[in-house]
């Protein structure tokens, strides 16, 4: 035990900050819409038509017979703190000491973004622990076993199912098996254990919606992507398609033009989602035409990651890292907010803080930098250790860049999508200060 003091110090407090979480809020963060197709999808276990696959709700399902919001953040915490361990646990495996696997632990230990991830009815914190626990598995010995692999890949296609930007991690898991050399037999093995799952899923979403897909709002996301840049007079649409060229409607972030009531989309009929195809297939005849303007908007939002302060976006969204006062109440003249009460947890009701632990918990800080550009010198750190073929840095590294920068090529810069990328990025800048191990001359002859 006293190799893993200073980690086991470190969660005294943070199994504390969780305590004082579950104390200082009387119930769970539950947000509109989010968390209610979520619980609603638990309860009828059917694949939800929009922006959200089935994963998380499998997740709420299990919990479902005990009623209780409380309890499936109860649960959450101690996923947090499971991610923790493991990001400690394969360092220590790669020989970093005690002391610097429990600092590539300590943000997700003690940053409140994540602490409240775990507090809220989100999917977020259940993505951040998959894609932890599939790196974990298929890092933890040198030479990856076939069961191994196959984990890996049965996780990160349960992360994609989770949240469908997650998916192709898969690629980059037998990417990584390929250029280890692991063999055909792991690298069919975790080819095969994630791409079923998704079929799988793929196939139920198509019994239910009539298209073969993980959701229904991908080329949707993708169309408000490229109104920040779009210009008709070079991307030349079909007749069909020009319907969702820009129209003057402004928004300061491409994400508000998914729900800004005067962007061209939003003025077709039968409801935005009901247009995915044509929002993707121009969103592509758009990228296709100003692939620079695409690249430039890209690399403009994923830079307000690194930002020293933090910048709001869009205006609307005020980004922090303390914990809120106050009270949060639900709209309670939306129907499905009923449903959801009566069907999965009859004492759902608005966040209301609790004192004197919520006082105790709005006096807590954590540095807004560390997010922002010490992030960015972890990210930094991680990249040029992963140099070289079997740099054990590399995998969880191109997770992490993967993690950050596919939400906004897709739709849009978040604060909150930041956050799974960062216990990786941690993890592999660890990981970047390991020594590979020196082999010595190989003694031929003698037996």
């Amino acid at each position: 035990m006293r190799g893993h003091l200073v980690f086991g110090i470190a969660l005294v407090p943070a199994v504390a900050l969780r305590v004082l979480v579950m104390l200082g809020y009387d119930t769970a963060q539950l947000y509109w819409y989010d968390s209610f197709t979520y619980l609603d999808t638990a309860v009828h276990l059917r694949p939800q038509g929009a922006f959200h696959p089935a994963g998380y709700s499998w997740f709420l399902w299990l919990l479902r017979p005990f009623h209780s919001v409380e309890l499936v953040a109860g649960v959450q915490h101690a996923m947090g703190l499971g991610v923790g361990v493991m990001i400690y646990a394969l360092l220590r495996r790669r020989s970093l000491p005690g002391w610097g696997a429990t600092l590539a632990a300590a943000p997700v230990l003690f940053d409140p973004s994540f602490l409240r991830l775990e507090h809220a009815i989100l999917s977020d914190l259940q993505v951040i622990f998959l894609v932890v626990a599939a790196l974990l598995v298929v890092m933890w010995r040198e030479e990856v076993s076939t069961r191994a692999a196959a984990l890996s890949g049965l996780l990160v296609a349960m992360a994609g199912l989770t949240r469908t930007a997650a998916a192709p991690l898969l690629g980059i898991v037998v990417l990584h098996l390929l250029i280890r050399r692991a063999g055909w037999r792991r690298v069919a093995a975790a080819a095969v254990a994630g791409v079923l799952p998704l079929l799988g899923y793929a196939g139920w979403y198509a019994q239910h919606h009539g298209r073969f897909a993980l959701s229904g709002s991908d080329g949707v996301a993708l169309w408000a992507r490229t109104m920040t840049f779009a210009d008709c007079s070079v991307i030349r649409p079909p007749a069909d398609e020009a319907v969702l060229c820009p129209n003057g409607t402004v928004a300061d972030a491409a994400s508000e033009y998914v729900w800004a009531p005067g962007a061209s989309l939003n003025l077709l009929p039968g409801g935005r989602f009901a247009h995915n195809d044509l929002a993707r297939s121009f969103a592509l005849r758009a990228i296709a035409a100003q692939p620079l303007d695409y690249l430039r908007a890209v690399a403009g939002d994923t830079a307000l990651a690194f930002t020293w302060e933090p910048v709001r976006h869009p205006r609307r969204v005020s980004p922090t890292t303390t914990f809120p006062l106050g009270s949060w109440p639900l709209p309670e003249e939306q129907p499905l907010v009923g449903k959801v009460r009566r069907e999965y947890d009859p004492g759902i009701r608005g966040m209301s803080s609790v004192e004197p632990y919520a006082s105790a918990l709005a006096a807590y800080r954590y540095p807004w930098f560390l997010h922002g550009t010490v992030f960015g010198v972890v990210l930094l750190a991680g990249g040029l250790g992963s140099v070289g073929r079997r740099r054990p840095a590399l995998l969880p590294w191109a997770f992490a860049v993967f993690l950050l920068v596919a939400p906004v090529a897709a739709l849009d810069f978040d604060h909150r999508y930041v956050l799974p990328a960062i216990p990786v990025a941690c993890l592999a800048a660890a990981l970047a200060a390991v020594r590979p191990p020196v082999r010595g001359p190989e003694v031929s002859g003698g037996r």
